[in-house]
Formats: structure tokens, C-alpha cells, sequence
């Protein structure tokens, strides 16, 4: 069965990095759309970034542009997200996404396989 596994939440003081993984198991990440999204407490679910399955075509929300990274690694089947300059509004659960990004890249709908998260902290 197709599988998603995020790592590498934890605790950072605002203006710090980290980076997150994701690894994917039972497909080829080439085969799909893959993305970022969060949600932070008390809000919704917001998209973060989006990246194509060559990793060629990279895309983010303006409220992390310029801050954070996506990337893909199809030989270790992991997707990635540096995160830089952070903020306490970055401050969510993190969650990796997989699918065809038939009704758009920044659309939950688009995704159809997910990952149970990781937690984002960041301190002021």
C-alpha cells in the first residue's frame, strides 16, 4: 500500500531553519504531484508549496515564498521542505500530500494521498 511518512518537526526559534521530509513508500514519487500543506491552531488547512514529479516545477504561497524550499530527491523517494527565516505564524502541523493535481496544485482536493503530519513550533 502507497504510504507517506513526514519527519523533522520540532521547536525553532523564530528566524531559524529546519527542514522536513517525507518519504514515500509503494509508488515513485515521479508519479505524482507532491505537497506541503499545514494547519496551524485554530485555523484551517492552508497550502504551503507544490512541486511537479520531476522536481522541476516548484510553486509556494506567498506567505512562505522566498523563506521555504521544496524539493524532491526520486532516488530516495523523499520529498523535502527547507524552511528558513521562520516566524511563530509559521507555527502548524505540517502535512506531505500525494496526487495528480487534477483540480490544481494549491487544491487539497488535488492530492489524495496523505501523510500523518509532523509538528511545527516556532518561538518567539
Amino acid at each position: 500500500s502507497q504510504e507517506l511518512v513526514e519527519s523533522g518537526g520540532g521547536s525553532v526559534q523564530a528566524g531559524g531553519s529546519t527542514r522536513l521530509s517525507c518519504v514515500v513508500s509503494g509508488s515513485t514519487i515521479r508519479h505524482f504531484w507532491m505537497a506541503w500543506f499545514r494547519q496551524g491552531p485554530g485555523k484551517e488547512r492552508e497550502w504551503v508549496a507544490s512541486i511537479d514529479g520531476r522536481g522541476t516545477r516548484p510553486y509556494y504561497s506567498d506567505s512562505v515564498k522566498g523563506r521555504f524550499t521544496i524539493s524532491s530527491d526520486n532516488a530516495q523517494n523523499t520529498l523535502y521542505l527547507q524552511m528558513a527565516s521562520m516566524k511563530p505564524e509559521d507555527t502548524a502541523m505540517y502535512y506531505c500530500a500525494a496526487g495528480q493535481g487534477s483540480y490544481g496544485f494549491s487544491l487539497s482536493r488535488s492530492f489524495d494521498l496523505w501523510g500523518q503530519g509532523t509538528q511545527v513550533t516556532v518561538s518567539s
